[in-house]
C-alpha cells in the first residue's frame, strides 16, 4: 500500500475499559487512541487515487456525499475511540461512498494498515490474519463477531503439550499434538490422517472441542 504506508496511528493506545465496538472487556478491540489522527481527509482521498490507477478505474468524489463524509472524518479522526469503534467508523465509511469507485479497498486498506501496526509484535503470520480480519470487516466480507473472534484468537499466547487439539490459523486443518521438539516446533497429526506434520507454534491455535 504504497500512498498509504507512510501514515501510522498516533500515540499508544490506552487500555481502559469501554463498551461497543466489538469484543468484551479486555479484548484488544476495546484499547483506546486517537487511531486515525495521521490520516487526513487528502491522504484517504491520495489512496483511493493510487487503487483506481492500480484498478483502470475513474478517480473521483460522489457529489452526495464525499462532502459530509470527508466533514465527518476531519471531525472524528482526532477523536479518542475504542479500536473496534474505529473499524465501524472506516466501515460506515465505505457504506457511505464519498469515491466514484473502491470504496471498500480505500478503507480497507488503512483498517489493514493500523492491523499491521497496532499488533506489529504478534509473530508474522498471526499478524497477517489479524490485518486481514480488520480489512474484511470494513470491506463487508466478514461481520463483526467472526472478525471480533480472529482478532481475539491470534492475539492469545498458547503453550503446547502433547495430546492438544490444534487447528490452523483459517481452521482448514484440524488435529492433535504428537509432541513437542526442543526447539520449540510442534509434531501434530491432521485428522484422518497419518502423517506426522512439523509446524511452528505461531502457525497453530488450540482447539477446545466439546
Amino acid at each position: 500500500m504504497s500512498n498509504e504506508a507512510a501514515n501510522r496511528p498516533a500515540g499508544a493506545p490506552d487500555r481502559g475499559g469501554h463498551s461497543g465496538g466489538g469484543g468484551g472487556d479486555g479484548s484488544p478491540l476495546q484499547a483506546r487512541a486517537a487511531f486515525i489522527k495521521n490520516w487526513d481527509w487528502q491522504s484517504v482521498v491520495r489512496i483511493n487515487r493510487g487503487t483506481c490507477e492500480r484498478g483502470n478505474a475513474q478517480h473521483g468524489l460522489n457529489s452526495e456525499t464525499a462532502i459530509a463524509c470527508s466533514a465527518e472524518w476531519e471531525t472524528r479522526r482526532e477523536q479518542v475511540a475504542t479500536l473496534g469503534e474505529t473499524l465501524d467508523f472506516l466501515k460506515r465509511c465505505h457504506r457511505l461512498a464519498p469515491f466514484l469507485f473502491f470504496n471498500g479497498n480505500t478503507f480497507a486498506a488503512i483498517g489493514r494498515e493500523l492491523g499491521r501496526a497496532l499488533f506489529s509484535d504478534l509473530p508474522s503470520a498471526r499478524n497477517r490474519e489479524v490485518a486481514s480480519a480488520i480489512a474484511h470487516y470494513i470491506a463487508g466480507v466478514l461481520d463483526q463477531n467472526a472478525m471480533t473472534g480472529i482478532v481475539e484468537e491470534m492475539c492469545e499466547s498458547a503453550s503446547f503439550q502433547h495430546g492438544d487439539r490444534v487447528k490452523t490459523l483459517r481452521g482448514s486443518g484440524h488435529g492433535v499434538v504428537k509432541r513437542v521438539l526442543e526447539d520449540g516446533r510442534l509434531v501434530w497429526q491432521a485428522d484422518g490422517s497419518h502423517t506426522e506434520l512439523t509446524a511452528l507454534p505461531e502457525t497453530l491455535m488450540k482447539e477446545n472441542k466439546p
